[in-house]
């Protein structure tokens, strides 16, 4: 494979710590001419295999930490496995110092994997022409410029740090500092260095930093909330802005976080103005190049202020769902794609209301399908069925509960299912939530009522106030 003078779309995965190491093999594939496939990090061995022969992959890099987990599975899938430091400490071909590669847009370029309603990840592959369009589309909605800073706290398998942050950045040439993994303090030292001028995470993010900021000296958290007065912008996405969460932050930085929305298939869609009224809970109207609809149950257009699945077209919106033609058929209608959200609506702004499926849960920026997390619950010797659901949360978006039915005779603790599920489910998948039941909510065709078992996990009311 290292013969080749073009890998021709071939897949290459990479398990690899945000970095610039990372970033450096990415482009490397593409300079190649091959389909960069970046993995979660924190993924177990068998989501690992799993991708790693999903997307066929004919190399797989990762950093020499991950080798000897990786070696295996590469071997059994026929795949070439090499390491970081094999790549990057190898001497650089004299045909490739100094001449140009040009890319046809109509090439394959990335396979980013996201969870669905059919229960495995599907691979969402996106052109060069897919990319450039959604990278251009947020350069001139944010005034992206070469004056830029910004730090990366995000991992680099979702379209947040790799299309907002690292492209973005990267396209303008703007300076990109990288954090291998998010942590509460290091950033904080970056805002309040006054160097940063744009800052992109998670909600999750934004609320350990406020706990960061809260538990701090008086002394440091006016330096940092100094700092934030020098970062032009700030923004928020990948799972819902708690509205606590939003004003917290705004007492804390004086800035309103920019909420905007996007997701695998599509980079992003919408957004509230760099310049203008950002309205919170909204998340703003399409971004340049972006058209949207908003569709009824009866596939009429919703009129404002009524519920509608959004459907997008736009360059930037995905080519194909890996290997997966009926699912990608049925992702579009004329030339629309069905995103599976609604929303609302108004004042030429748009509102989403969450998922048309409760099959896909966000927990801190991640998207999972309760489906797989059930596949993998069911091998659990003590569960003979279970139902897995997100409950809101102000930490993390949503929080994954299981509710099972045990075999009888067993008995099954939270502790005991987080210990048996590390080596099979990644860390975010994992439920932080459990109830035992007798018998799970079932309708008339033997389908699990899911709203039914999210109330399960609600709160206790406060209880009725006797009148005098």
């Amino acid at each position: 494979m290292a013969d080749r003078a073009d890998l021709d779309e071939a897949r290459v995965a990479f398990l690899i710590a945000p970095s610039f190491d990372h970033i450096a093999v990415q482009w490397g594939i593409w300079r190649a001419g091959g389909i960069g496939v970046p993995l979660p990090m924190g993924s177990p061995a068998s989501d690992v295999d799993y991708f790693v022969r999903d997307a066929d992959a004919s190399a797989v890099v990762c950093d020499a930490q991950y080798a000897s987990m990786v070696a295996p599975i590469a071997k059994s899938a026929g795949a070439a496995l090499f390491t970081t430091d094999d790549l990057l400490r190898a001497p650089v071909r004299q045909e490739s110092e100094s001449g140009d590669f040009p890319i046809d847009g109509a090439r394959r370029a990335t396979m980013v994997y996201t969870s669905g309603t059919t229960g495995r990840p599907k691979g969402v592959v996106a052109t060069h022409a897919n990319i450039a369009a959604q990278i251009e589309s947020l350069v001139s909605a944010w005034e992206w410029s070469a004056a830029d800073r910004t730090l990366l706290v995000l991992p680099l398998h979702h379209v947040h740090g790799i299309i907002n942050v690292v492209c973005s950045a990267l396209w303008c040439g703007a300076t990109l500092e990288v954090l291998p993994r998010f942590d509460a303090d290091a950033t904080w030292d970056r805002i309040a260095s006054g160097e940063l001028t744009v800052f992109s995470a998670v909600p999750t993010i934004y609320h350990r930093l406020i706990q960061s900021w809260e538990s701090a000296t008086a002394e440091v958290q006016r330096g940092r909330s100094s700092g934030c007065g020098a970062v032009r912008l700030m923004m928020s996405g990948s799972a819902a802005l708690p509205r606590q969460v939003l004003e917290r932050w705004r007492e804390i930085s004086g800035h309103l976080l920019l909420e905007r929305y996007g997701m695998t298939e599509v980079g992003m869609a919408l957004s509230n103005p760099l310049h203008g009224e950002r309205r919170p809970g909204f998340v703003g109207s399409p971004l340049p190049g972006v058209s949207i609809r908003l569709v009824d149950d009866r596939c009429e257009a919703a009129p404002d202020g009524q519920p509608g699945e959004v459907q997008l077209k736009g360059a930037g919106v995905f080519s194909e769902y890996w290997r997966r033609p009926d699912s990608t058929n049925e992702a579009f209608k004329n030339g629309w794609f069905l995103t599976g959200d609604i929303a609302i609506r108004e004042n030429g702004a748009y509102r989403l209301l969450g998922r048309s499926s409760v099959d896909i849960i966000k927990s801190g920026g991640d998207k999972l399908s309760a489906l797989e997390v059930e596949d993998v619950l069911r091998t659990h010797p003590a569960i003979a069925e279970c139902a897995v659901v997100g409950v809101d949360d102000p930490e993390w978006g949503q929080c994954v509960c299981a509710a099972v039915e045990t075999r009888a005779g067993c008995a099954l603790s939270l502790a005991e299912l987080r210990e048996w599920a590390k080596p099979r489910l990644a860390p975010y998948k994992i439920p932080r939530d459990l109830m035992c039941v007798s018998k799970l909510p079932r309708n008339a065709m033997g389908k699990v009522i899911k709203p039914e078992v999210t109330a399960f996990f609600a709160p206790p009311a406060p209880p009725e106030r006797q009148a005098p």
